[in-house]
């Protein structure tokens, strides 16, 4: 099973366009549409998952640079999604103010009136 990176789409581009244009190289087991998560319009690309390595290669020599609604297609296979890093709040500690052990701790006096 190959995973192929399609870019450089049309924003009008539907995945039942992509799946007649990926079909005649093989069995597609995956298509998936890059779609923006607050207005639903895509995104310009696309990751078509094949069955068959060969199948995919042929897909991959066709297709990288046809033009397809004005604009040259690129495909090419899918690197993997890089790991990133700091948990699921996005870096940091994971800690959003401070903590106890924090220089402004304990140890600090109450502060004389300066008049």
């Amino acid at each position: 099973m190959k995973n192929l990176f399609v870019g450089n789409m049309s924003f009008q581009t539907t995945e039942s366009e992509l799946r007649s244009l990926f079909e005649p190289f093989g069995e597609i087991t995956r298509i998936q549409l890059m779609t923006d998560r607050d207005t639903g319009r895509s995104r310009g690309f696309a990751f078509v998952e094949m069955a068959n390595d060969e199948d995919a290669a042929k897909a991959i020599a066709a297709l990288n640079g046809k033009e397809v609604d004005g604009r040259a297609l690129n495909v090419n296979e899918a690197r993997p999604k890089p790991e990133r890093s700091g948990g699921p709040r996005g870096g940091g500690r994971g800690r959003g103010g401070y903590s106890r052990d924090d220089y402004r701790g304990a140890s600090r006096q109450p502060r004389e009136p300066r008049w």
